[in-house]
Formats: structure tokens, C-alpha cells, sequence
């Protein structure tokens, strides 16, 4: 080193020992950084800091030598480190101001790469031997835990690398390789080093630190030896975890993490079983419930790792301590936990091989559990059935061998008792209990090839459940429905003729029963059983649906009237859909549903609209759930589909040719069910056949090509997007909506082919029909379409000729057709709002100015909560369409502020329009960002509620209700404005706005008491008229509301 560069060296150091100049620190490091001096250069240059006799002046020079090892540890030697660390080990001898830099010094030397071998032992062995952990200040004793972990995470996580590095000329760091190994030859005094550092440790910060090296010790196989019992006292003396963080907690360190990382160390290994586990039981006499809860958790999760030897010596104890907690709790949570112990005590005891020399520990568990639970079953009308039966079935669940034993023991019993019963109440809650131990039983069906557990009682336990089925209580026959469920889900369970005589009692109810509840029991009772036989129900129950629902009237007294009621054919078309998870069943049930839309239609057997309508909407839902196969695509391509155009087509040339039967199929509910049936359908089809769906539909309706439909008996030249004036051409042109089903559901990488003159064709509907569901749908697929474009000159194009139009249109005040070409306005806005294209700002700004509009106004303001609300049939994730996230924070955050400064200028007359924007816009906005962004709209919010719309004022309520349980200060300065509407509402003639008004009225209450009080007596007078209201939902809102006003300022109130 130069003699200059000396100077400069000993120069920093004077100026940082002596001047105090802790900036000179960076200085130095960078020096070595370039390689003016190296840092055993350092330490000769604070020879005569280190040897001063001044306790503070060897602190300061080993403080600059640590700050300075902080920014260049990466660059030095393995001889550079080896005589820092001796360097370091004899400053821990020092006097105890010097004992914060050393640490610092050594924590920083235990992330070197280059740590010599046998150096992390020495460190260890010297900040053991030299240093009292627990008489440190804070951040030393976290310094000295995280040198714990840098020796022990950070070199055995590099032990894989540096063992390749070894063998590609790395030598001289082979000694990595054996730090793992050189900690554990240290072997119970490491961990008794540790023990005694730990040891009163009290600030959650570092307890977190101590923990994680506690699970390092036990998961990486630290021998603990004759000081496992220490290793336990010192860290399950924090056991349970009672710590509450402080709301102003900057550390962010939560009761949660402790009690997890505490837990991860008390349940790392089965040593610690003899000393956890009457800890635990212990505990569980605790009358604190998070106490209970913690050690219950805790036990669920340390049996996973024991073997049933170690907990042969606890198990009565842990059973009365579980047994109490489930028959005595008031606590759901800790009866869950308890349950949940039980199962996993009950598991690891099955892991136990049984042969001649081994008691069964199992067996002998499971016999305490029975003696003091059977006995209960027995009486179901005492309030201990449920809680023995619940420990019952939480131990049947752990495992096969556990279902076998205690099934043998309950299930004949319980059939017994219900076979000898006469009470339905009795009767029902056997079944239940019945029904959740055949659940137990599946849940411990590890293999389909195990024995079934319950094939000894199965035949009883079907006869008990087909003779609730026969009986007249309802409650009794949708229990048994929950039975049969349960017991078809088993596979291989029940034999052919019990699944027919399950089908054929399903089928007796189906027809018989006028009861809402049992109608629906039986129609999921029968999903679960097609799902596991569906040949039973495509030869037996299709074939009887199918007769009942085309049953020809009988005559009486000169009427004709049905067999069944109404609401039987509703229930047979649900339990069709229900039944239709296999492509096999839907491919027999499919037609037996078009086979009523063909009946509806022609009039032969009277369906109605209703039924109708609910025919589709089952084949939607078939259509939804069924596998999705390619076997099930080729149905619904091939045959649903087609068909159904071909019926709405005869529906649709029907009106023109015919004054008779009026078809149902023509009405606007059916059509909107069929579309969801396509949709739903389309969004699910194999490439190939989309792209040929796509192809069909868009030559019938620009070709008028029927000749893939079926019954082709249609006229040529049929034009449905043709802008027609007959009278009845309406009929044909609402087509157009299973066009948007179809095209608007696809895949976006299926091309729809001849888009250019579809998307003209749709415009023209949309702008020139005078019928509204076709120009709307016209619009909404226009729309559809649109949205899935790939961007480029092709969708620009389009969307300037359409821009045009719509504003040519709009700006004609004597336009015949400025509501169609509105409606396309708002479709066309939100396909490009989805999507984020450029040209919304424009479309979305004339939509702005229309608020403006005489006749468009309130029109305009309902259309901003078109374009921030989901959509059922068209621009859905769920139809491939192009929706970006966030795109309501996005339209809000940029037209916020254009809607309040409209709402400034605007006529008086017209700021209503504005106010039903503000308020369908927010209230569609998630709740978190309305909370966020309400106080800068709150006045315009305030002056919505004195709006004379309903629904303006109900949507502004709505938004306001959440912001209210946490009120900004702008709200705070509103209360009386806020006041005086609120309470105007609580008699305004909507029952939902009373409601609403009510609620917020109640989170007024909650405010500051000093803000709220001078309020009480007027908002006491003002609550007792509601008190009377004529709405039993709006006098309960009162009552809540006026309590907790009485209670404001109340001795004892809040």
C-alpha cells in the first residue's frame, strides 16, 4: 500500500473512531471495494483503536471493521476470513461495549462463501462459552439467532451446489460441504448452547427467529440427547401463544405466525411426546378458548407424526379430555378441532401392524370411544345423540379399519332402534345419524378394491331407508332421499335390484308428492344415483317421465283435465336434467325434452309458456353439467341444436301462415331460454364443431340455408336479418337472439366466417327494426362479436362506419330511430370497455352528453349501469369473451370527474339524470374502492338521496351502507344533511329504500359518541313511525336501529 494510501486509511479511521463521523464507514468500504487497501489492511490500521484502554474507542474501531464487512463480505478470502474470525472470537472476551460490533461483525462473516472448515463450530463454541444471550439488548440477541441460522440454513442449502463445485476445480470450498456436519458433531452441546441463548427470551420478533432454529434442529436431525427435555421446557413455555399485537404494530408480526411456528417445533418429532402430550391435556382443562383451541390444533397435528406407541400412554386421558370438549362446548371451532383430534388420533392408531405379540391399540381405543358413546344412539331424543354420534363418525373416518369396527357396532344397533320407533321425530334423527356415518364410511374408502365396509348392512340399511321413503312424513321421506344419496356414491355398494327399487321409489315420490321439499330431495337424490347407475334410469325412470308428461287429459264432467298437477311435470323436467350427468343419459333424456318443445309447439298436449321455458332451461343445465366428451359435443351439434332452430323457425313462420294455435316458442322468455341453451352449448363445443356450428347458423340467417335442419319443409329464400315491414316479420327478425347465442359463445380461436357481412347486416337490424327484442339482440351480438375481433384495420374500420352511424342518428332530434341506435350505443361501448379499445372514450363521452337529452336522459343514466354490471347471455368470461381486469376502477378512475363537472353545469331539470349515473356506477364498484373514492363524491351522493327515483336512491344507500362503518372525516363534517335525508327515507313508499335507510340509520350509531349524540332524541322520534310499519322486514330493521340509539349515552350502553 502507497504511503498516500495509508494516510487516506488511517485518516478514515481516526475520523470515525475519533471524530465520530459514522459516514466514514461508506468511505472506507468503498476503498476496499477498489482495491486501495484490502481489509486486513483495516485491521492493522486500527491497531492502536483496539488497543486503546478506553472501552468505547475498541468499540468504535470494531464497529468501523463490522460496517465495513457489511458491503464487502462477497469479495473476501477464505485466509481473510479465518483471520477475522479469530479476530472476533477474541473481542467476545472483551469488555461488553464491544460485544454489539463483534456480533455484527460475525454475523456478516457467517455469509461468507469462503467460511474455512471447522469455523462455524469454533464461532458457535465461542459465542456459547463467551456471551450471555438473554442480557443483550434486542436487536444483539436477534443478531445472535440470526447467526444460528446463517451457519445452519445457509450452508446446508449451499451443500448440493458446493458438492458439484467440487467436482469442476473448486477445492478450496469443499469445506462447505461439512458445515452441516461439523454442527452436528457438536452434537447435544450445539443444542444446549442454543437452549441456554433462548432461554426468558420475551419479544415476539425474535421468538419467531428462536423458533425457526428450534425446527432446524428438530427436522434436520440434531441429535438432542439427554437435553431433549430442555429443548422442550424452553420453547413450550410459550405454549399456548397468547400474544395480541398492538393496533400500531409496525412489525406486522401476527398471534397467527407465533403460534404456527411454535407449533412446527412442539410437533416436529416424536421425542417430545412423553413431555407434549399431557401439556396438551393439561391445557385442554383451560378455561380460555383460544387455549383449547390452540392445543387442539396442536394435537391434530403432532399425532401425524407419532407412531400409536407413542401415544399408547395417553390415549384415556386424551379421550375424556376430547369427550368433554365435544359434549360441553359452546364453541363450534372447538368442537370441529376436537372432532377433528379424534380422526387423526384415530388414524395414526390404524398405522399400527397387528401380529401374535402386539396388543391392538386400536381396537382397545376404539372400544373406549363405543362404551361411552353407543349408549347414546339409543336415545334419540336426548341431546347427547349428536354429540356421540359425531365422535363416533369422526373416528369412523380415520380409516378402513376403523370404519369396520365401529359400523359392526352401531349400524345394527341403530337400525334396530329405528325399525322399533314409532315417532317420526325419532325416526328422522336416526336416519340423520344413519346418513352421516355411511358419509364417514366414504370418506375412509381409501381404495375402490378394499372391502366394503358397509356390504353386511347394506341390505338393512336399504330397507330402513325405503320404508322412510314409503311413509307419509316429509321430513322423514327427505331424510331417507339424503340416505340413499350417501349410500349410491359408494360404487359397487348397492346390488342391481336395490338401485331399481331406489328408482322406483324415487319415481312413486316424483309423481305423487305436491311437497316442495321432498320434490327437490328426490330430484338430487336421483342426480347422484344416475351419476353411479345410469343404466336403471335410462331403461326404467326416462321411459316413465316420458309417458306421465305426454299423458293424454281425461274427460270430467265434460272438462278435460290433467292427471297430474302442474307442478309434477315441473318436477319431472328438473329430475331430467338432474339424471343427465352421463353423455349416455343425456342422449335419452335430450329427446324426450325436445319432444316437449315439439308438443308446445304443435299444441297436441297443452305445455305452456312457463313449461316450455323450463324445458330449456334443463337443457341448458344438461348442457352445463354433462361430461363434457366428445360424444356429448356431437349431441348437442348434431341434434339439440339444429332442432331447436328448427322449432323457433316453424314458430316464427307460423304467425305469418296461420291465425290458430298461438306457439309458445315464439315468446320472447323461451327464446331467451333457448339462447342460453346454445350458448352454453357453443362456449363448451371442440373446435371443429364450433367452427361448423358457426358456419350453419351464419348461412341460415345470411342465406336463409335450412338444409341442415331437420323437418326441412321451410320456404326458400327465407331473409331473417332482412329489415321486413310485414306485419308479423317481427317474429322472424327476434331470431336474430339464437344467432347472438351461438356466435357470441364461441372460442375465440374459432373463426365466424363472412364477418364483414354479418356485422353489416346486425348493424342494420339494430338501427332500423322497430321491434325490440330483435334490435337489441341485434345490438348485443353486434356487440358480441366485436369484442373478440383481433385488433387491427379490419375492427377500426367497422367501428368508424358504426361510430358514424350512431352519432348521425343521435344527433337527428327528428330521427325515428334514436332508441335503436342508443341501444347499440351502450352495447358497442361496453364490448370496447371490456376490452380497453380506444374508441370507447369516444362512444362512452356521447353517452355522457345524452344525460343532456330530453328524451334520452333517464335512458342514458340507466345505460352506465349496463356497462358496469355482468351480463347473462353475451361479453361473460364464460362466453370466451375479451374481459380485461379491473376495467370498472378504469372507466371510473378517467370518467369520475367528467360526470361531476356535467352535474355542475346541467340544467336543474336535468341533474337527476346525472345523480342515477353517479349512483349505477358506484354501486357497481367493489367495496373496498368505494370506501376509497365515496368522500370525494360524498355531496353529490347527498344530494342522490333527495332524488325522487327510487332506484337512484336505493343504489346511492347501498353504496353508502359500507362506507359507514368506517367514515371518512369529510362524513363526519355531513351529518346533519346526512341526518335529514336518512330519515325522510325511513317513510318513503319503496319498502327496500325504508329497509336500506333504516340500516345506515343503525351504523350512525356506531360513529363517535360526542358526533352522534346531539342527534338521539330526533332519530327516536323519527323511528317510532316505522315501528309500525306494515312490512314485517322493515319494523325488525327498526327495532335494531331504535335499540341501539336508546343505548347511545345510556348508563351502560355502549
Amino acid at each position: 500500500m502507497m504511503a498516500n494510501e495509508s494516510a487516506v486509511l488511517l485518516s478514515l479511521v481516526e475520523e470515525f473512531v475519533s471524530g465520530l463521523q459514522d459516514s466514514k464507514a461508506k468511505d472506507t468500504a468503498a476503498g476496499v471495494k477498489n482495491g486501495d487497501f484490502t481489509i486486513l489492511q483495516l485491521v492493522e490500521a486500527l491497531g492502536l483503536s483496539l488497543t486503546s484502554t478506553q472501552p468505547h474507542t475498541r468499540a468504535r474501531g470494531v464497529q468501523l471493521l463490522s460496517q465495513v464487512l457489511q458491503d464487502c463480505y462477497g469479495d473476501l478470502t477464505e485466509r481473510e476470513v479465518e483471520v477475522l474470525i479469530v479476530f472476533y472470537e477474541n473481542r467476545l472476551k472483551d469488555h461488553y461495549v464491544t460485544t454489539s460490533p463483534v456480533l455484527q461483525g460475525l454475523k456478516t462473516l457467517t455469509k461468507c462463501t469462503t467460511l474455512p472448515p471447522g469455523s462455524a463450530v469454533s464461532i458457535l463454541k465461542s459465542l456459547f462459552q463467551d456471551v450471555h444471550v438473554q442480557s443483550l439488548l434486542l436487536a444483539d440477541r436477534a443478531c445472535v439467532y440470526n447467526m444460528l441460522i446463517n451457519v445452519m440454513e445457509s450452508r446446508e442449502a449451499g451443500k448440493c451446489f458446493v458438492a458439484l463445485l467440487n467436482r469442476r476445480q473448486k477445492p478450496k470450498k469443499k469445506c462447505l460441504l461439512f458445515v452441516s456436519t461439523e454442527l452436528k458433531s457438536l452434537g447435544a452441546d450445539f443444542v444446549f448452547g442454543f437452549v441456554q441463548s433462548m432461554d426468558g427470551e420475551r419479544d415476539p420478533r425474535n421468538l419467531l427467529l428462536a423458533f425457526q432454529i428450534a425446527k432446524n434442529i428438530i427436522h434436520k436431525g440434531y441429535n438432542l440427547g439427554k437435553f431433549t427435555e430442555e429443548m422442550f421446557e424452553v420453547t413450550s413455555c410459550y405454549f399456548p401463544i397468547d400474544f395480541n399485537p398492538p393496533p400500531d404494530d409496525p412489525h406486522g408480526i401476527s398471534r397467527e405466525e407465533l403460534i404456527q411456528a411454535l407449533r412446527d417445533v412442539l410437533t416436529g418429532t416424536p421425542k417430545f411426546a412423553e413431555f407434549l402430550l399431557p401439556l396438551i391435556i393439561e391445557k385442554l382443562d383451560s378455561d380460555v378458548q383460544n387455549a383449547k383451541l390452540d392445543s387442539l390444533e396442536t394435537l391434530t397435528a403432532c399425532v401425524s407424526r407419532y407412531e400409536h406407541t407413542d401415544l399408547a400412554g395417553f390415549l384415556d386421558g386424551l379421550w375424556t379430555s376430547l369427550r368433554r370438549e365435544v359434549f360441553q362446548t359452546s364453541s363450534e371451532r372447538i368442537e370441529s378441532a376436537g372432532l377433528a383430534a379424534l380422526t387423526a388420533i384415530t388414524s395414526c392408531l390404524s398405522r399400527s401392524v397387528l401380529n401374535s405379540d402386539s396388543d391392538d391399540t386400536l381396537g382397545t381405543f376404539l372400544e373406549m370411544v363405543l362404551k361411552d358413546c353407543n349408549h347414546h344412539l339409543c336415545e334419540p331424543d336426548l341431546k347427547l345423540v349428536w354429540p356421540s354420534a359425531k365422535l363416533l363418525q369422526a373416528a369412523c373416518s380415520a380409516s378402513n379399519r376403523a370404519s369396520h369396527i365401529i359400523t359392526a357396532a352401531v349400524m345394527p344397533a341403530l337400525i334396530s332402534q329405528y325399525n322399533s320407533r314409532t315417532e317420526c321425530s325419532h325416526r328422522r334423527t336416526l336416519l340423520e345419524v344413519m346418513q352421516r356415518f355411511v358419509q364417514s364410511v366414504k370418506i375412509s374408502q381409501s381404495s375402490e378394491n378394499e372391502e366394503r365396509v358397509l356390504s353386511g348392512v347394506c341390505s338393512s340399511l336399504c330397507c330402513v331407508t325405503f320404508s322412510a321413503l314409503s311413509e307419509s312424513n316429509s321430513s322423514l321421506q327427505v331424510t331417507a332421499a339424503s340416505v340413499l344419496t350417501s349410500l349410491a356414491q359408494q360404487t359397487g355398494l348397492l346390488s342391481n335390484s336395490q338401485t331399481e327399487m331406489a328408482v322406483d321409489h324415487l319415481t312413486r315420490l316424483l309423481l305423487s308428492d305436491e311437497d316442495d321439499k321432498v320434490s327437490l330431495a328426490v330430484v338430487d337424490c336421483a342426480g347422484g344415483l344416475a351419476e353411479v347407475h345410469p343404466t336403471v334410469f335410462i331403461t326404467n325412470m326416462i321411459p316413465t317421465i316420458k309417458k306421465v308428461m305426454f299423458s293424454e287429459p281425461m274427460e270430467q264432467d265434460g272438462d278435460f283435465v290433467q292427471h297430474f298437477h302442474p307442478a309434477v311435470r315441473q318436477c319431472c323436467l328438473s329430475m331430467l336434467a338432474a339424471m343427465s350427468t352421463r353423455p349416455s343419459v343425456a342422449k335419452e333424456s335430450t329427446p324426450v325434452l325436445l319432444d316437449v318443445l315439439r308438443s308446445a309447439h304443435s299444441g297436441k298436449v297443452g305445455f305452456s309458456t312457463d313449461e316450455a321455458a323450463l324445458t330449456c332451461r334443463s337443457l341448458q343445465r344438461i348442457a352445463e353439467q354433462v361430461e363434457d366428451t366428445e360424444e356429448s359435443g356431437r349431441c348437442f351439434h348434431e341434434d339439440i341444436i339444429p332442432q331447436l332452430l328448427s322449432l323457433a323457425l316453424q314458430a316464427a313462420l307460423q304467425g305469418e301462415r296461420s291465425s290458430g294455435h298461438h306457439s309458445p316458442l315464439a315468446d320472447e322468455v323461451v327464446l331467451s331460454a333457448m339462447v342460453a341453451v346454445i350458448g352454453t352449448a357453443c362456449s363448451r363445443l371442440q373446435p371443429t364443431m364450433a367452427g361448423q356450428t358457426a358456419a350453419r347458423f351464419v348461412s341460415l340467417f345470411l342465406d336463409g340455408d335450412v338444409s341442415f335442419l331437420p323437418d326441412n319443409s321451410f320456404p326458400s329464400h327465407i331473409k331473417l336479418l332482412a329489415n321486413q315491414h310485414q306485419d308479423d316479420s317481427w317474429r322472424q327478425s327476434q331470431m336474430v337472439c339464437l344467432l347472438m347465442g351461438c356466435v357470441c359463445s364461441l372460442p375465440r380461436a374459432v373463426t365466424v366466417p363472412q364477418m364483414e357481412r354479418l356485422l353489416s347486416e346486425l348493424e342494420d337490424m339494430s338501427c332500423t327494426s322497430s321491434h325490440t327484442l330483435s334490435y337489441t339482440s341485434a345490438a348485443k351480438c353486434f356487440a358480441g362479436l366485436v369484442n373478440k375481433m383481433p385488433q387491427g384495420d379490419s375492427l377500426d374500420n367497422r367501428l368508424d362506419k358504426t361510430t358514424a352511424r350512431i352519432f348521425s342518428e343521435l344527433n337527428s332530434v327528428a330521427s325515428r330511430v334514436r332508441t335503436q341506435a342508443f341501444t347499440l350505443l351502450v352495447w358497442v361501448s361496453k364490448a370496447l370497455l371490456l376490452r380497453y379499445h380506444s374508441t370507447c372514450t369516444a362512444l362512452t363521452d356521447k353517452l355522457f352528453s345524452l344525460l343532456d337529452d330530453a328524451d334520452l336522459g333517464p335512458a342514458a343514466a340507466d345505460g352506465f349501469s349496463l356497462l358496469m354490471s355482468d351480463t347473462a347471455d353475451v361479453l361473460t368470461r364464460s362466453c370466451h369473451a375479451d374481459v380485461r381486469i379491473l376495467y370498472r376502477q378504469r372507466f371510473f378512475s378517467e370518467n369520475s370527474s367528467k360526470l361531476v363537472q356535467g352535474f355542475n353545469v346541467a340544467p336543474e331539470e336535468k341533474k337527476p339524470n346525472y345523480l342515477k349515473a353517479l349512483s349505477n356506477i358506484v354501486n357497481k364498484l367493489p367495496k373496498l374502492v368505494q370506501v376509497t373514492e365515496l368522500p370525494a363524491l360524498l355531496s353529490l351522493l347527498l344530494e342522490a338521496l333527495t332524488c325522487p327515483d327510487w332506484g337512484v336512491q336505493l343504489s346511492t344507500l347501498t353504496c353508502l351502507e359500507p362506507v359507514l362503518a368506517d367514515p371518512p372525516p369529510a362524513l363526519i363534517q355531513q351529518l346533519e344533511a346526512l341526518f335529514n335525508r336518512l330519515l325522510a327515507l325511513t317513510s318513503s313508499p319503496a319498502m327496500s329504500v325504508r329497509i336500506s335507510s333504516l340500516r345506515c340509520i343503525h351504523a350512525l350509531s356506531c360513529f363517535p359518541e360526542h358526533e352522534v349524540l346531539p342527534f338521539r332524541a330526533r332519530v327516536l322520534r323519527a323511528l317510532a313511525k316505522p315501528l309500525d310499519d306494515k312490512k314485517r322486514l322493515v319494523r325488525k330493521e327498526a327495532v335494531l336501529a331504535r335499540s341501539e340509539w336508546f343505548l347511545l349515552g345510556s348508563p351502560g350502553g355502549r
